[in-house]
């Protein structure tokens, strides 16, 4: 009995650790093929001059599209922001999403609101609209002020009331530099009639001066989890995303911040509403649509534009974050698994949907499951020494080499950390997050599988400090 117990806890772990390897094989090329989309693109923009696009007479204008619910702390600051940006032709959308505390108020009051008789035509189906404002002092500025229905509702009520061929969608609680339109904007110059969409950098407030609308001085968060978070972001960005954007097997724009072409937004029915993770499942309807269509089409992910927003910088509000994201990713993939390897989607079906299907979805639970059978293996002595060596290589090892080498990619994208001691200290918690971090998010992520089979919809709440006091 105990020779057949040993035998299959080490076939087991033979088994996770070439998954390991295999999943780790992906973000090491998905990061050396970032390393070039960014060298190649810093060598096509490096002579031009994003205010001659400002001047372009094909440009086309754009709605910016911004559901807010309880952003009383950031939302003065964030259309302050979307104000001031550089870009010929746009207006800005607020919705006001049902929120409980001050952010209509404090809109009404900073920008002197005034009811309006907008018209427009309901394309697609969302809560009702209780009052539309607009602003004399700032005629780009829209408010809409709608019955709750989370942010997915809220889009396409921004969608119904916009005017504009191209759309930006994003986070209420968000701030955009000011040339971040011009930047994105670039793919729909180049190919206008392929590109669909397009995403931009994310990245953290947290620790960074914020006045006028703008990120004045960017520095580092003090508080440890947000740290974590930097590493995380620059991993998913810059580490992930120009990977797959160069496989052509993007399926995120992140919700933060978008650009999209409204009619194929539009023929796809727009956002579903009682979507978790609409920013995923918006892109990867439109890539079946398009599909199904045999319409060539492009989504492409600009490294430069950058978008900035605040993490969560307590465990409650961070797990509530993560946890929804993953029950997002697994309604996502479930509601479009008719083009799991289905070669009638092409590289979605036949890569794309596995890779997140396997990796992404199912990877929590075979970390876990992972962390756990070697813990029993070692205790029961079933381990060598050569063996813990090589598991603790391939499962902690390379996620560090990896995050070094996101923390890298991320300086040389943009230099945006003046002091050297930051990115000592980046490279510090690049460390630190696979002990204890790492792990609790995986737990997070597989309580997020029981919550969504037991049919959990709540967005959870997100503690913020707002702008001027995250750190």
């Amino acid at each position: 009995m105990g020779e057949i117990l040993r035998t299959g806890l080490n076939v087991l772990n033979v088994i996770i650790l070439a998954y390991f390897f295999l999943i780790n094989s992906f973000y090491f090329l998905f990061t050396v093929l970032s390393l070039f989309g960014l060298a190649r693109h810093r060598n096509l923009t490096a002579y031009v001059n994003f205010k001659e696009i400002f001047r372009l007479p094909l440009i086309k204008p754009i709605s910016i599209i911004a559901p807010a619910h309880n952003e009383e702390k950031t939302i003065v600051e964030s259309v302050r922001s979307l104000l001031s940006l550089e870009y010929p032709v746009f207006e800005v959308i607020v919705v006001n999403d049902g929120s409980s505390d001050m952010t209509l108020d404090k809109l009404i009051k900073h920008f002197q609101l005034e009811r309006s008789r907008r018209v427009f035509r309901k394309v697609v189906d969302h809560k009702p609209i209780k009052k539309i404002y607009a602003s004399p002092a700032h005629p780009k500025l829209v408010v809409v002020d709608k019955v709750n229905g989370r942010k997915a509702d809220a889009l396409n009520a921004g969608l119904n009331v916009s005017r504009y061929p191209l759309f930006c969608a994003m986070d209420g609680d968000s701030i955009l530099e000011k040339d971040a339109l011009l930047k994105m904007v670039r793919p729909f110059l180049e190919e206008p009639e392929k590109t669909v969409a397009a995403g931009g950098i994310i990245r953290l407030s947290n620790g960074c001066r914020v006045a006028n609308g703008q990120v004045q001085q960017v520095g580092l968060p003090r508080n440890a989890l947000a740290r974590f978070q930097v590493i995380e972001y620059f991993r998913a960005f810059l580490g992930g995303r120009i990977g797959m954007g160069m496989l052509k097997s993007m399926l995120i724009v992140s919700g933060a911040f978008g650009v999209f072409r409204k009619d194929v937004a539009l023929a796809c029915g727009g956002y579903r509403p009682d979507s978790i993770g609409e920013d995923m499942d918006l892109i990867i309807r439109m890539r079946r649509h398009l599909h199904e269509q045999k319409t060539p089409f492009e989504i492409r992910f600009v490294p430069d534009p950058i978008c900035w927003t605040e993490a969560p910088e307590v465990l409650k509000s961070l797990s509530n974050q993560r946890n929804r994201w993953h029950r997002g990713l697994l309604e996502t993939l479930m509601h479009n698994k008719v083009m799991l390897f289905n070669p009638r989607y092409g590289v979605t079906g036949l890569f794309a949907m596995p890779f997140y299907f396997l990796f992404e979805m199912l990877g929590p639970f075979i970390e876990l499951l992972g962390y756990i059978i070697f813990a029993v293996s070692i205790a029961l002595g079933f381990v060598n020494a050569p063996f813990a060596v090589l598991f603790f290589l391939v499962a902690v090892v390379l996620g560090v080499l990896l995050s070094l080498l996101s923390i890298l990619l991320g300086e040389y994208s943009s230099e945006r950390y003046p002091k050297r001691k930051d990115i000592l200290i980046l490279t510090l918690y690049s460390l630190l997050e696979n002990f204890i971090y790492r792990q609790w998010l995986t737990f997070v992520r597989v309580v997020a599988f029981f919550d969504f089979y037991k049919g959990k919809e709540e967005w959870g709440a997100m503690e913020k400090k707002g702008f001027a006091q995250a750190g």
